[in-house]
């Protein structure tokens, strides 16, 4: 057995380097700064593991902290969603946090930086104030307003915090470098006049802090050690390092950012701004419509948080980003499937199958196991008739060798019960089968120990009692996309790749064992894949969405 540690990644290796550099473990903090203006995808769900798996692996809180500091695209709706999908996964936060709630210490720290003439009011448009930032290969022109007096500055961002000014009509900026090889150097904007109503501090604020500002500072009000952003922050850093140098004591933690890549998901999208877009022109159902990327989605998708986790821990943190294959995490949450959800015998494609030497009006109860991977689920009763249903395509009038299911003269079993042999068919008049004739060897039922019963036949067919079928919805999802990267080609839209089969609507019919089973509950359909009861099911109908196939039918498209 293999008692090694696995590696560190390139993030741990920078906190065990900063404890041996003066960091006490005691101090170590993390977080999560999610923006609620959307709901959470699978991208976030690597950072979600990444900085509550740090917390574990070295005992240190982990702060949800809401960056709500727009509130012309927050909702509440979405603070609740996130809270419910990072409970979800099995994470615990330490503190619940909000950058509204450091609204008074920034605008003081703010105040103090047009004293210290470290910021200033700028009176020109947006419009103006980017031309006069320069190009990368240009330096900047310094605005007209840049050396107003510490008086004037502060009496106008007195007037904007009021309401007294317009939106638009001033931002608050740092005096920075505007001739910085970085462009964010170039004296960012720090605040905005934004008159909306905000879901915490209602209308008791006219002027919201810029990301930048906000960031670091409420790191730094946290406390939290190991501020871990991905990649496209990096030219951020130089700027998170100037704004904490203007109010930070030496006697606190100062708090480091680092940046770690990206992991993108083939055939979807995650940017917010897209999937809302899906939202509003009906593509899917909602944010946590199944074909959608986000972890409300995954979840009614069916998918496991150990799924997820298995899959976010597997892509590991690296320093390039890069595309993953859709697939990694279908693989992942079938093996989780594979070990915990019971099996069940339900037909989507059904054709009758008499077996016309069984007795008429008898109904025998046969046993199956649950989980053959999971010793302890058990096993179920289930209803076997002269009349079942079995699956369209497992019949072939006239087969060859290769053709392993029922066909005339060849002998299968049906699971769980009898082998049987094929002898004729019915047909209607334009020459479509609609009943199939077979019939059955009584001393060949599962597990009877009999010498018939231990015969070897080629084929197994899973089926239902026609009698006894329970009617289900089933949808069956596939993937959103047809390209494996929708949204990076510059000649189309990404709604152009649009998957038009990414949903299929169908009546199944399954074992009655199903009739009770729960919202959530997840189960293997024999011979099909793993499947899930939605959320819209009723008492009267149940509905069970296709979380995925046994096995993956695209690998094969892309041969």
């Amino acid at each position: 057995m293999n008692n090694e540690a696995a590696p560190l990644n390139f993030i741990e290796h920078i906190i065990e380097e900063d404890l041996t550099k003066g960091y006490k473990k005691d101090q170590l903090c993390f977080r999560f700064p999610p923006e609620p203006n959307g709901y959470l995808h699978i991208g976030h769900a690597s950072s979600i593991c990444l900085n509550f798996g740090l917390g574990e692996r070295y005992n240190a809180p982990v702060n949800l902290r809401f960056d709500d500091t727009n509130p012309a695209k927050e909702e509440q709706e979405f603070v609740d969603a996130i809270k419910r999908d990072i409970s979800w996964l099995g994470y615990e936060w330490a503190t619940e946090c909000y950058a509204s709630d450091y609204f008074q210490q920034l605008y003081d720290w703010a105040v103090q930086l047009i004293k210290n003439g470290k910021a200033y009011v700028d009176s020109q448009t947006s419009e103006a104030i980017a031309e006069q930032k320069g190009t990368p290969n240009t330096p900047g022109k310094p605005s007209p307003f840049r050396n107003r007096s510490v008086e004037e500055n502060l009496d106008l961002l007195e007037k904007m915090k009021n309401g007294e000014t317009k939106e638009g009509e001033h931002v608050l900026r740092a005096k920075v470098n505007m001739e910085s090889p970085n462009m964010l150097m170039r004296d960012p904007v720090m605040y905005r006049t934004i008159n909306k109503n905000h879901h915490r501090t209602g209308t008791d604020w006219k002027i919201f802090p810029m990301y930048d500002w906000t960031h670091g500072e409420s790191d730094y009000i946290e406390q939290v050690s190991h501020s871990f952003c991905t990649l496209e922050f990096l030219p951020h850093r130089e700027l998170y390092d100037w704004f904490l140098d203007q109010v930070y004591d030496s006697e606190k933690l100062r708090p480091k950012q680092r940046e770690f890549a990206r992991r993108n998901l083939s055939h979807t999208v995650v940017s917010k701004r897209k999937l809302a877009q899906l939202v509003s022109a009906g593509v899917v159902n909602g944010w946590d419509d199944p074909r959608m990327p986000t972890i409300s989605g995954l979840r009614r998708r069916g998918y496991t948080p150990d799924s997820i986790k298995n899959f976010a821990d597997s892509i590991g943190v690296g320093k390039r980003e890069n595309l993953i294959d859709v697939s990694h995490l279908e693989f992942n949450v079938r093996e989780d499937l594979n070990k915990i959800a019971p099996r069940i015998m339900v037909v989507l494609d059904p054709v009758k199958l008499i077996i016309d030497n069984y007795p008429e009006g008898k109904t025998e109860m046969l046993e199956a196991e649950n989980n053959q991977e999971d010793e302890s689920a058990g096993y179920r009763e289930v209803p076997f008739t002269k009349e079942l249903l079995i699956e369209r395509d497992d019949f072939l009038e006239e087969a060859n060798r290769k053709f392993f299911r029922l066909t005339i003269g060849k002998e299968v079993r049906l699971k769980n019960a009898y082998i049987i042999k094929g002898e004729s068919v019915v047909k209607d008049a334009d020459g479509n089968i609609t009943e199939i004739h077979c019939s059955y060897d009584p001393d060949s039922k599962s597990g009877s120990g009999s010498e018939a019963s231990l015969r070897k036949v080629k084929g197994t067919l899973h089926w239902v009692s026609a009698e006894h079928a329970l009617p289900v919805e089933v949808r069956l999802y596939d993937r959103l996309f047809t390209e494996a990267s929708p949204d990076t080609n510059k000649e189309k839209d990404f709604m152009e790749f649009i998957n038009p089969d990414s949903l299929q609507v169908i009546t199944g019919y399954a074992e009655p064992s199903v009739k009770d089973s729960k919202i959530e509950d997840k189960f293997q359909f024999q011979r099909l894949g793993y499947f899930v009861v939605d959320k819209d099911s009723t008492s009267q109908k149940l509905i069970f969405n296709r979380t995925v196939p046994l096995r993956d039918s695209w690998s094969k498209l892309a041969e």
